[in-house]
């Protein structure tokens, strides 16, 4: 607003209230930006409920960002239009809502992926089909698609019929490639169905034109749930493979970025053992991610940059966090200077970029592996700061290509919540390291500090960490609340 001879002139955009929205599109991202990076940068306008990936056949990727508000939207927009990162300058527009717009189809695609698709129909409106979208990806041999599509569409109408899915194949994604990605929406019953029936026509197809080898099955499936179908020592893993009679195999760490989240699972085995397999590893992935979803209350950007392909509902944010938080972060002592940068540099644009205080303590003797990293700021900062840290020793290969970065980080807590955090005999602890695949320490003994607090000991990977810090200051926010609430309670429920 400017004052021109005594009136008030007022410049917005050259989009009509109606068409503004709160969502955004953001073209022209640099395809190998960390998610928690770009999530990072988009919770800096607001609460970010929601972020979706397109799928388009250019070099640098899209994504549609719903705000909680238009307010927000709207701040975005003015921010990030020409953001540069790395050369790169963001694109941005407003997707129009759909009240406002012309009413979309029922089956919109989950992702606003602009792919070319064949679609079947979504389950009826049972009970079921209201359960979370956990959708099955799989990858197909791009030679098999015209065969799974069939004659004017009739093979992929038949398994949608038959099974009550809805089958997305992405034919336009990664052109050239040799295989393309089909998302299967259904139960969990009607996604086995479809994907055996997938199965059965590429191995039809292999024997028709003489590739004798039985064709596997690719499951594709987010990083930050695969160590649970793993399972400890890979238990989970070799009880599939033992009964169902397959060979199981996981691509590596390597290459995860914006564009590839997601880590390929191979199975050989027989059309049948190979859809036996897919239904135990389907469980696992399931069950993991509801887990998730239910036992991690956190800011929903969180799950956008875990899940990036499924979409959410607005997670509140808990407001009731302490709005500074202090975590000491462990690094190889060899790291410090990539970590600091040109004469602190990088430190500082890492600050800046976070929201957050970053100090490097000084090294206790002159032949400490590990410095410290203490990281002051709200959680949100906490999450940009640790995500940029861990993908900095990733990418500067202070880790081996193949192993994850895993880093110990210390946060305190009341001595009086210690109990709590550990759980009756320890259970407490060992559900928050099942869920999170995080060590989590609580000392029994530790003599708390001047403040009356102890420190927890978290071991893991970015997510794992994360999830677990998230979790443990909940479990301190509600012994805080029940003591406000019950002083004499709690105290004496303590002392049981």
């Amino acid at each position: 607003k400017v004052e021109l001879h005594g009136k008030i002139m007022e410049v917005d955009y050259s989009v009509s209230k109606k068409l503004r929205s709160r969502k955004i599109q953001i073209r022209n991202i640099p395809p190998h930006l960390q998610w928690e990076v770009l999530d990072g940068l988009l919770a800096q306008y607001g609460t970010v409920e929601n972020v979706e990936q397109v799928n388009t056949d250019t070099e640098t990727a899209v994504v549609n960002v719903t705000y909680a508000t238009r307010e927000e939207a709207k701040i975005a927009m003015e921010k990030l239009s020409g953001h540069q990162f790395e050369n790169y300058s963001f694109k941005i527009s407003y997707i129009p809502d759909e009240e406002v717009s012309s009413p979309s189809p029922p089956q919109r695609a989950q992702r606003g992926d602009h792919s070319s698709r064949e679609q079947g129909h979504a389950p009826g409106g049972t009970s079921q089909a209201r359960q979370i979208d956990f959708p099955l990806r799989i990858l197909v041999p791009t030679q098999f698609v015209g065969a799974i599509i069939g004659k004017e569409g009739l093979t992929i109408k038949n398994i949608t019929k038959q099974t009550q899915s809805r089958v997305d194949i992405h034919r336009k994604e990664n052109s050239g490639a040799a295989e393309k990605p089909v998302t299967i929406h259904a139960t969990p019953e009607g996604t086995s169905e479809a994907c055996r029936m997938i199965l059965e026509i590429m191995q039809k197809e292999a024997d028709e034109t003489k590739l004798a080898e039985e064709i596997p099955l690719k499951i594709l499936a987010h990083n930050g749930l695969v160590g649970r179908l793993i399972g400890k020592e890979g238990r989970n893993l070799k009880k599939i493979e033992h009964e169902t009679g397959t060979k199981i195999t996981i691509s590596s760490l390597q290459d995860l970025s914006i564009y590839n989240p997601e880590r390929t699972i191979t199975v050989k085995g027989t059309v049948e053992a190979c859809a036996s397999a897919e239904i135990e590893i389907m469980k696992k992935l399931r069950e993991a991610f509801e887990n998730d979803m239910l036992a991690v209350n956190t800011h929903s950007g969180y799950f956008s940059s875990l899940y990036p392909h499924h979409q959410f509902g607005p997670f509140p944010h808990h407001h009731s966090y302490p709005e500074q938080e202090v975590v000491n972060l462990f690094i190889p002592t060899q790291a410090v200077g990539a970590i600091i940068g040109k004469k602190g540099a990088h430190i500082k644009q890492l600050a800046r970029f976070a929201g957050a205080s970053i100090k490097i303590a000084p090294a206790e003797g002159p032949d400490v592996s590990e410095r410290m990293v203490i990281i002051t700021g709200p959680p949100e900062a906490q999450f940009k700061a640790q995500g940029r840290i861990f993908g900095k020793l990733k990418e500067e290969n202070f880790f081996n290509p193949k192993e994850e970065v895993k880093l110990e980080a210390h946060i305190r807590v009341p001595s009086s919540t210690a109990g709590r955090v550990i759980g009756k005999g320890g259970k407490t602890v060992n559900e928050l390291q099942n869920l999170t695949s995080a060590e989590v320490i609580v000392p029994r003994d530790q003599t708390p500090d001047e403040n009356e607090e102890v420190i927890v000991r978290i071991i893991g990977h970015f997510f794992a960490s994360q999830t677990a810090q998230r979790k443990i200051r909940e479990i301190v926010q509600q012994v805080k609340q029940q003591e406000q609430k019950y002083p004499q309670g709690v105290a004496s429920q303590r002392s049981k």
